[in-house]
């Protein structure tokens, strides 16, 4: 059954002008991955709103920003139109400002925030733009990478130290984390790259079902939209419970 192409993403607007920019932005992805910036500060013996304020815009342009401008330099995997030179330009200052907020968060609270400044600023670029062969892409870097370092940071920038409770969330950050991973792979490779499905399933009572998009993707699409609803839900209840 040949099909027609579907979009790159569920959220993935129609291609061109402002739409290109909110499509790169992967909203529900990335609201997902801030939520964990939120955990990490929300368990945090005292709670500094500013400071969260700050940590969730520096994390919001290195990650919502900076590596998906990175990332769509690299074959155009939501079909943008963007140019080269923008995205260059979007990742280069995004980057760049999230580092400077978090030097200036360091220099005003505690200096060892600069190693997680330097780590953060290494990895997006090092990940996005697949360096050193791609050995720093998908496995076990993107649920490090993307989930349990944004909670461990923001915990540290409010707590100056690290306890239990910020590795136990950092592990509930790296598995959600790894669960999206393992759920959006064959969500991608339908969307992005099938372009053709020839199948049917026989069921024990002799039911033959076809294979198409749904059967394969839909209910690990289905699982990805509930689960980054799931997590940006569990950041805001930590929040409240803070108020």
């Amino acid at each position: 059954m040949n099909l027609s192409r579907p979009r790159p993403a569920f959220y993935a607007l129609e291609s061109g002008g402002w739409r290109d920019y909110v499509t790169l932005l992967h909203p529900p992805y990335t609201l997902w991955h801030l939520s964990y910036v939120a955990v990490g500060a929300a368990l945090a013996p005292r709670m500094d709103w500013a400071l969260l304020g700050w940590t969730t815009l520096a994390f919001a342009l290195a990650m919502g920003v900076g590596a998906h401008a990175l990332d769509e330099l690299s074959g155009r995997p939501l079909q943008t139109r963007i140019r080269t030179r923008t995205l260059v330009a979007l990742a280069a200052v995004s980057i760049g400002a999230a580092c400077a907020i978090g030097c200036a968060i360091a220099v005003s609270r505690d200096l060892w925030l600069l190693a997680f400044v330097a780590v953060g600023g290494f990895i997006v670029v090092a990940y996005n733009l697949e360096l050193f062969g791609g050995s720093l892409h998908g496995g076990f870097w993107f649920p490090a990478a993307w989930g349990a370092f944004p909670v461990l940071t923001a915990y540290f920038a409010a707590a100056h130290t690290l306890r239990g409770a910020a590795f136990a969330a950092a592990a509930y950050a790296f598995a959600s984390s790894w669960a999206q991973r393992q759920l959006s792979t064959p969500v991608r490779l339908v969307r992005r790259r099938v372009v053709a499905i020839d199948g049917e399933m026989e069921l024990d009572d002799g039911t033959r079902v076809r294979l198409d998009t749904d059967s394969i993707a839909g209910a690990a699409e289905t699982s990805l939209k509930l689960l980054a609803a799931a997590s940006v839900l569990i950041a805001a209840a930590l929040l409240l419970a803070r108020v």
